[in-house]
């Protein structure tokens, strides 16, 4: 029983561990080369890309953007996803829109407000991005990373103790006194 018990506390330690692990991966690598990463929070690129899903933007001279390409770029305050209609390089801007909206975006994209075109996207995992880089988030995140630990120590002890006992399986008992 002992020995289930730890194997099964080490079995989830370890996928706790790597689901942390994995997870911070994900949201790391992409940055370390170069893309910038964003949550999708409106319908207005759908069906292509719904609400929610996690897009990966790759820097990119405004010059070399074409019509069809998704960019990302900043409006106001925010970061807006659409797709590029022209591309007006005398003028410096683009003009774009967004594939469920039935007109063109008021106010074309200035170059310096371009951030880069969308490369990849990830359906659903834009919310779970949201909540992992939010503070408490990353409270969590230790928190499960602490338990997979725990997890794994505890396997350890109880194995240890089911030696001390006397009471680990006969093929342990046997390994013990050679």
């Amino acid at each position: 029983m002992r020995r289930l018990a730890a194997a099964l506390c080490n079995i989830f330690g370890i996928l706790i561990l790597a689901a942390v692990i994995c997870s911070s991966l994900l949201l790391t690598l992409p940055k370390i080369f170069g893309y910038e990463i964003y949550n999708v929070v409106s319908g207005s690129m759908e069906p292509e890309i719904s609400v929610g899903s996690l897009i990966l933007v790759a820097p990119v001279q405004p010059e070399s953007i074409i019509e069809g390409d998704i960019i990302a770029f900043e409006s106001s305050d925010s970061v807006v996803t659409h797709r590029v209609v022209e591309n007006k390089k005398l003028e410096g801007e683009l003009v774009t829109k967004g594939d469920a909206n039935e007109k063109e975006d008021i106010k074309p994209v200035p170059y310096a407000g371009v951030i880069g075109r969308v490369e990849r996207h990830v359906p659903y995992m834009g919310e779970y991005m949201v909540i992992y880089t939010t503070n408490i988030g990353k409270v969590y995140m230790i928190c499960f990373a602490a338990c997979g630990a725990m997890l794994n120590l505890l396997a350890g002890r109880i194995r240890d103790r089911g030696k001390k006992d006397g009471k680990g399986c006969e093929w342990e008992k046997e390994s013990e006194q050679l």
